[in-house]
């Protein structure tokens, strides 16, 4: 009597690591802390419970804020693509503020489009969208390996992370 071979699979998802964030948003902190040209002008960067809010006391200075954050969040390896600013809004007394939220699972119709790519890709796996993320499986590790290295290659407009490999 011969067993099925198992099938291997791993699950293909877009998260941001938040303790990554953590660390970027205290590195920016920092730099703010020593910017002559930002002291005493009401600006700061609040980070609660995965919230990140941004005040300054113009557009300007908003801006230079977002360019700091932008910077120690790409040395930190967040990605860019997952990074998504609100509307400038007027806050307290002369100041502005602006919310930063992060990107995370993949969006319905982007996994479908992912899932397709995969299927046509010619590679024997096979792939289901389940929620926000893709599972692809396959009887060949070697082809979960190459499948790996090909969505790795495809130009997608979030980016991925493989995980629950088995």
């Amino acid at each position: 009597m011969r067993m099925a071979a198992a099938e291997s699979s791993f699950d293909i998802v877009s998260r941001v690591d938040q303790m990554e964030v953590k660390n970027a948003v205290d590195q920016a902190q920092k730099e703010l802390a020593n910017r002559w040209d930002l002291k005493n002008t009401n600006t700061e960067i609040l980070f609660e419970k995965e919230e990140l809010e941004i005040r300054a006391g113009d557009e300007g200075k908003l801006s230079q804020v977002r360019d700091i954050l932008f910077s120690k969040f790409v040395k930190r390896g967040i990605d860019p693509r997952q990074v998504e600013y609100s509307k400038e809004e007027p806050h307290t007394g002369m100041t502005v503020r602006q919310k930063v939220t992060f990107k995370t699972g993949i969006e319905q119709s982007l996994a479908k489009a992912l899932s397709k790519q995969i299927k046509d890709s010619g590679i024997k796996v096979n792939s289901q969208v389940q929620g926000d993320e893709v599972r692809v499986s396959s009887k060949s590790k070697d082809d979960l390996q190459k499948m790996m290295t090909y969505v790795k290659g495809l130009d997608l407009e979030f980016p991925v992370e493989f995980v629950n490999f088995r």
